[in-house]
């Protein structure tokens, strides 16, 4: 194992593969694990990359995480498959069921997949872009425990709460992809500036009173996340809730034992990702031509304003950085996850 700070994707992913396997993962949990860690890594995203393998590794060795669970899926409807985590990975329940959500999608034209029973679903995107390489339009929603105030509120009652959506375009370009919190930033962003003494922007979090502040250590120590845009990022929380946590998974949460400890069991959250097959709607009020062509007509007149960036650009771009360089990873981290292994 290096003990440099500059490493390769296949280091990244032998660290990877050695803590979650040294922890208990197996079979389907550590290979899907594995390979979302290592794309969080190079898409340039620590806080759920490398980041948050420490916590995967501890939730395996409490049993919040099942490292054997082997998830099972079914079509209940016409256009929605079930699938039961098994208390594992989300991503190994993803995998596990996309290749029937992706062909239902096209059959259907649009497909639902529920998740339930799982945990974490880390980087959402890396769900809804396996979907947009399919060449299908990815949409994704993950319920969370307990960590943002809603609007108006003092105390934590949604999770952080992402959704997520990626689109497919022509010519081998890559997806469009776009993930987000519904809280104004991640909480492990929040963390990392307690972490380096670095205070926050005030409209990042709350007190254990229910004030604003700067100060990261009072965010963490009883305090609450904020909502994105006021209001509107807690109407969107509400939505995943709904859709992530109360049709797709088991708890709410509010529900749900906390991410952030090795307490209280499995967290048993849940996902919802939809799926559209783009050749369905063509020609049916939308227009003539494939949405390739017509999506790209618009990304160009939406780039000649200068400022505008394209969502999933920037993770594009370290993913080519990051093959070609390797990625630095701090000597303390590195050590940390050595000693799972």
């Amino acid at each position: 194992m290096p003990n440099g700070d500059n490493l390769s994707l296949a280091e990244i992913s032998a660290l990877a593969h050695g803590a979650l396997k040294g922890s208990g993962a197996r079979g389907i949990q550590l290979e899907q694990a594995t390979q979302a860690i290592v794309e969080a890594e190079a898409d340039g995203l620590r806080t759920v990359g490398l980041g948050y393998l420490p916590r995967y590794c501890e939730h395996l060795r409490c049993n919040k995480i099942d490292g054997s669970a082997r998830p099972v899926h079914e079509q209940v409807a016409g256009s929605v498959i079930a699938s039961d985590a098994a208390q594992g990975f989300s991503f190994a329940a993803f995998h596990e069921a996309m290749d029937d959500f992706h062909a239902l999608a096209r059959t259907q034209g649009i497909a639902a997949l529920a998740i339930r029973r799982s945990s974490s679903a880390g980087i959402l995107g890396w769900f809804v872009e396996r979907t947009a390489n399919a060449g299908l339009i990815g949409i994704g929603f993950a319920n969370s425990s307990t960590l943002m105030a809603p609007f108006g509120g003092t105390r934590a009652f949604f999770g952080t709460n992402p959704l997520a959506f990626a689109v497919p375009r022509g010519d081998g370009r890559p997806a469009l992809i776009g993930d987000m919190a519904t809280s104004q930033v991640a909480y492990v962003t929040v963390k990392e500036h307690a972490a380096e003494g670095k205070p926050i922007p005030l409209g990042w979090g709350l007190d254990k009173h229910g004030m604003p502040t700067t100060d990261p250590n009072e965010v963490l120590d009883g305090g609450a996340m904020a909502p994105a845009g006021g209001y509107k990022g807690s109407l969107l929380a509400l939505l995943v809730d709904v859709l992530a946590g109360g049709l797709a998974g088991p708890n709410f949460s509010f529900q749900a034992s906390l991410f952030g400890n090795n307490e209280g069991g499995p967290c048993d959250v849940g996902q919802m990702f939809i799926a559209l097959a783009p050749e369905t709607f063509t020609g049916i009020g939308t227009g003539p031509g494939a949405l390739s062509e017509r999506l790209e007509t618009m990304l160009s007149a939406l780039g000649e304003d200068d400022g505008v960036r394209l969502p999933g650009n920037s993770r594009h771009a370290c993913r080519e950085q990051a093959a070609t360089r390797g990625i630095a990873v701090p000597a303390d981290l590195l050590a940390r996850l050595q000693s799972y292994t």
